[in-house]
């Protein structure tokens, strides 16, 4: 059946080796004189950042450094990052980094000037119009945040995080380069490649993908399921490194477009409640929550098992499901990822509040190809929750 289908991404999306060199020239056409360098105390310290000051000052753009980033920011943060830009009379703000820069400055990029806060505009298309063009490079292969419309934020005493979803928030320009996460250790290239790769699995099974998410988030599943393994293991491997890089945005593309699904919505709680980090998070949840809603999609979950390298010919659909599920287990387990909750120290008790927790993400549910009820989420969660002795 037809339906109306709209693509959300960057008007400008550069990738490849040294496509940080683009920096400059994107800078310029948009007429920037000074530049808001947004990244985290951790690479500001690391002098991964230098390059791209460089590629800013060699076009004539004044550089100021603002390394307060933090992974998912509070209404704090965003107001101290909002003010530095403010008073620094900036014209551009450079996203360097993982999620720590690029949820912060997407957020400053539409409040400068506006006297409003995030929760003024959280939802969907409630922020005012960007104010200051951001141009996105990140150093992990991970969020996606440098192709979508989303800009979480906490709040609080909320364990929850808060979203802003407006097309006002995407990136003018994004500019992936893989060298730039060569540097990324292995356990974080692992936790973060496990953040991508559920981003393109929920995209693909979500009840709203399309026909143009559908092409990217299976060959975003292909490209991680072949080079994740060795972008942590070798980390030099530019060529894994490069894959993983492009499947990162392709799984960014596919969800800022199709939605997230049970996954995220299971997994959030995990992190909020116990400060677990998203992509390990996701890993914990992911195998459990997608066997039990694989039986409403089972010729997708057949698709996923293809693009992941598994012969599938001679199985049934249900045979060919739970193939992909337990070839997305030793994909976990290859990587030495915790596989349960108490192997994270997140105790079987707290089974009940999480899932109390998960029921609030009704937008993350909704696209689930198999409603859930809280019953189901418990259950979820109990599988997961202790390793067999």
């Amino acid at each position: 059946m037809s339906k109306v289908r709209v693509h959300r991404s960057p008007r400008v999306l550069i990738t490849g080796i040294g496509s940080l060199e683009a920096l400059g020239g994107e800078a310029v056409k948009l007429g920037a004189s000074k530049a808001c360098l947004v990244t985290d105390a951790g690479i500001a310290q690391s002098g991964l950042s230098e390059a791209a000051e460089r590629e800013l000052a060699d076009h004539g753009i004044a550089v100021d450094v603002y390394d307060r980033g933090m992974p998912v920011p509070t209404l704090e943060a965003v107001a101290d990052c909002v003010a530095h830009i403010e008073a620094g009379g900036h014209d551009l703000i450079v996203a360097f980094g993982g999620a720590s820069s690029s949820e912060i400055s997407k957020l400053a990029s539409v409040l400068v000037g506006s006297g409003t806060t995030p929760l003024d505009i959280a939802g969907l298309d409630k922020a005012p119009r960007k104010r200051v063009p951001l141009i996105a490079v990140p150093t992990t292969a991970g969020t996606g945040d440098e192709v979508t419309a989303i800009g979480e934020f906490t709040a609080p005493d909320e364990p929850r995080r808060r979203a802003v979803i407006s097309d006002h928030l995407i990136p003018t320009v994004a500019i992936i380069d893989p060298v730039l996460t060569i540097s990324c250790p292995p356990g974080i290239t692992a936790a973060a490649g496990m953040d991508a790769f559920a981003h393109n699995v929920e995209a693909f099974i979500s009840v709203h993908a399309t026909l143009h998410t559908d092409s990217l988030t299976r060959q975003g599943v292909e490209l991680i399921a072949k080079s994740l393994r060795t972008a942590v293991f070798d980390g030099e491997d530019i060529e894994a490194r490069d894959n993983m890089a492009i499947g990162s945005v392709l799984g960014g593309i596919g969800y800022g477009n199709a939605g997230l699904g049970a996954v995220h919505a299971l997994s959030y709680p995990i992190t909020a409640r116990h400060h677990v980090p998203h992509g390990i998070a996701n890993a914990l949840i992911m195998p459990w929550a997608l066997e039990k809603v694989m039986l409403a999609g089972l010729d997708y979950f057949g698709q996923l098992g293809v693009a992941m390298g598994q012969p599938m010919a001679g199985l049934s659909q249900r045979e060919q499901a739970q193939q992909t599920v337990l070839t997305m287990r030793h994909l976990i387990r290859d990587l030495e990822l915790p596989e349960y909750l108490s192997d994270v120290g997140v105790p079987a008790t707290g089974v009940e509040q999480l899932a109390d927790d998960a029921m609030q993400h009704t937008r993350l549910l909704a696209n689930a190809p198999r409603r859930l009820s809280r019953d189901d989420i418990v259950g979820i969660y109990l599988r997961a929750a202790v390793r067999p002795e």
